[in-house]
């Protein structure tokens, strides 16, 4: 649990849900943890159709609230630290890397 397997670099001004389809096609899951960027319906239908739980942090004013397994999502803490985590590296999160390729070389 909690290994990077696959990652897509997109462009800053996307939002986050364009780059869910690459990242998840072929790789079969038990569940996605996500933010509150990765609250929609599509995905949320898309999970469901794949049989795997949604462990998404919900927006506030969603009408239908999803029922969420909260042993999983009190693990979704470890997404957060991952991303703390290459903030602190000033080359990742002022991307002074510039090509795509050399950005992704020092995440891995």
């Amino acid at each position: 649990m909690g290994h990077l397997v696959r990652l897509v670099l997109l462009h800053g001004n996307r939002y986050d849900t364009i780059g869910v389809p690459p990242l998840i096609d072929g790789i079969d899951f038990e569940n996605l943890l996500a933010d509150k960027a990765f609250d929609c319906n599509w995905l949320n239908h898309e999970l469901d159709e794949r049989g795997a739980g949604i462990i998404i942090s919900q927006r506030p004013k969603r009408l239908s609230p999803l029922t969420i397994d909260g042993v999983i999502y009190g693990w979704r803490h470890l997404i957060e630290n991952f991303f703390c985590k290459l903030k602190d590296f000033k080359r990742i999160s002022l991307w002074a890397d510039k090509t795509g390729q050399s950005f992704a070389a020092m995440i891995y």
